[in-house]
């Protein structure tokens, strides 16, 4: 992230972003009479009333929501670089652009405060339904402009420290042990996992996050867990909240002008979601009060946020976006993850033998020295991404007119770069069609073609992913500790990935784990 000091001179990677942007706005000036206008931009033609928005309605339309994958990839094989969805019925017009070089162009050109066209319904319910909640504290997630700035800078010191985020091993280790051992009480008579194992990687997810935000076991891994608990009742009201968010956006957004059945139901489940978490959140406060510790290893991130920020709700709308989002997300990503091993059974020999070789005693507790040892893990992690993004693509809400492919592009159209595509494009990717996790090592120069912004699964820039840290740091100590010891197979028919609000595997995640020999 790019920071701007009124009393300290910038730094060199400041400077070079400021002088990038300054030949650019040259460039622009030059090529912006050149250039041809936005009307011809090729892409699917709307039609009167109902525009683009019919192709994703039921019966009449061409797709579904859980296709957007798909139709990302048949906007690119039908219309080329450059796509036009226009005609959106309550929305800007999205334009999907397919050049790696051009995405990097609009990266680097965004000031302090990107625009992120993401989650207007969520925008809505923090800025007008619960203003009364959140106020002048909106949070990261669905917001923009200065406020997200000012939040932003509050609180992303421990978040993105690589040396903070490490203090966390050892918690994460110990749910993630326990989560394993429940693993193994699960399965069935062929060793396989439940119909539901998705289910229960959500569970581990919540768990970490409670554990480290809030210094908290909230026993979502309790084998008694009954359905109407209240750790249940948030990891659904978080899909829920997240998985709504493509119906809320792309169909007619009837819900902008008035309560519609899912925008009621959508308020209805985000303030019981408000109202449990911030249940754990303020019994986290108040054991704070009383908490005597000065071991940096035993403070959980709200107290890191306490410790520069004075307002304890700042800590505790933090602890509320890092539940919300991040539930879905790293529970999807594990189950891409997992998936893909399983079915790769060469790529799962060479993690384990890695494994092996770094824990030579799988009993052993991870150090931050460990991880930095897992190399083929990291990358097999990188080469998952790049296939099968688990974010189908990224984007921005342009704040100025720019050029992009020879097109003049007008402020305020919202720009798609879909690195699910992207990222397997042969023209930025050696040998894009073959999966291999070692072309994200070290190599020499022009020994592998990689553009770095084909493959963005956590964004770029201001916006990349606050919780990216934390998100690898369990990804990989779930790995390690997982494959170390168990070797996972898959016996079943292939599983198509769809998307909900991520992109995973759609079906029972059935996997045979059983017990390895060493």
């Amino acid at each position: 992230m790019v920071a701007f000091s009124c009393v300290r001179m910038p730094n060199r990677a400041v400077l070079r972003q400021l002088q990038y942007r300054h030949r650019s706005q040259i460039a622009f000036a030059e090529s912006i009479t050149e250039a041809k206008p936005y009307s011809e931009v090729p892409g699917p033609k709307p039609i009167p009333i109902l525009g683009n928005t019919w192709r994703l309605l039921p019966i009449i339309g061409q797709y579904q929501v859980s296709d957007v994958a798909k139709l990302s990839g048949i906007f690119y094989q039908e219309y080329g670089k450059i796509v036009k969805l226009s005609g959106l019925v309550g929305r800007p017009d999205l334009l999907f652009v397919y050049d790696a070089d051009e995405i990097e162009k609009v990266y680097r050109q965004e000031g302090p405060t990107p625009f992120r066209p993401s989650m207007p319904c969520l925008v809505k319910y923090k800025g007008e339904v619960r203003k009364d909640f959140f106020g002048d504290l909106p949070g990261v997630v669905g917001v923009h402009g200065e406020p997200w700035r000012e939040f932003r800078t509050k609180v992303q010191k421990p978040l993105l420290q690589l040396q903070t985020v490490k203090k966390y091993i050892e918690p994460i280790e110990e749910v993630t042990e326990f989560f394993i051992q429940r693993m193994m009480e699960m399965r069935d008579r062929n060793e396989e996992m439940p119909d539901d194992f998705d289910n229960e990687i959500h569970k581990w997810s919540l768990e970490c996050i409670g554990r480290v935000s809030l210094d908290v076991r909230l026993g979502c891994l309790d084998p008694n867990l009954r359905s109407d608990s209240e750790p249940l009742k948030i990891i659904n009201a978080a899909k829920f909240a997240l998985r709504n968010i493509a119906i809320l956006e792309l169909k007619f957004p009837f819900w902008r002008y008035f309560p519609t059945t899912i925008w009621t139901k959508y308020v209805k489940n985000m303030d019981y979601f408000v109202e449990i978490c911030m249940k754990y959140i303020n019994e986290a406060l108040d054991r704070l009060k009383t908490k005597n510790t000065t071991c940096e290893k035993d403070l959980s991130l709200i107290e890191r946020i306490l410790k520069s920020e004075p307002n304890p709700k700042t800590a505790a709308i933090l602890a509320l976006d890092l539940i919300l989002v991040g539930i879905d997300t790293i529970s999807m990503a594990v189950c891409s993850i997992l998936y893909q091993l399983a079915t790769r059974p060469e790529e799962q020999q060479k993690l384990y033998e890695e494994l092996k070789r770094v824990l030579p005693d799988p009993n052993v507790k991870l150090t931050a020295a460990h991880l930095d040892e897992m190399v083929y893990l990291k990358c097999f992690v990188k080469e998952v991404f790049r296939v099968y993004s688990t974010v189908i693509g990224n984007g921005r809400t342009l704040q100025n007119d720019t050029v992009i492919q020879g097109y003049h592009i007008p402020k305020g159209v919202q720009v798609v770069f879909p690195t699910l595509i992207t990222g397997s494009m042969e023209e930025y990717v050696s040998k894009a069609d073959v999966f291999n996790p070692e072309r994200w090592m070290k190599r020499k120069e022009n020994e592998q073609k990689l553009h770095p912004f084909a493959s963005l699964p956590y964004g770029y820039g201001a916006r990349m992913c606050l919780g990216r840290r934390f998100a690898d740091l369990e990804i990989q100590i779930l790995l390690a500790k997982l494959i170390r010891s168990y070797k996972l197979e898959f016996h079943h028919d292939p599983l198509e990935y769809k998307v909900t609000f991520m992109y995973a595997p759609d079906g029972d995640l059935k996997f045979k784990v059983t017990k390895r020999n060493d």
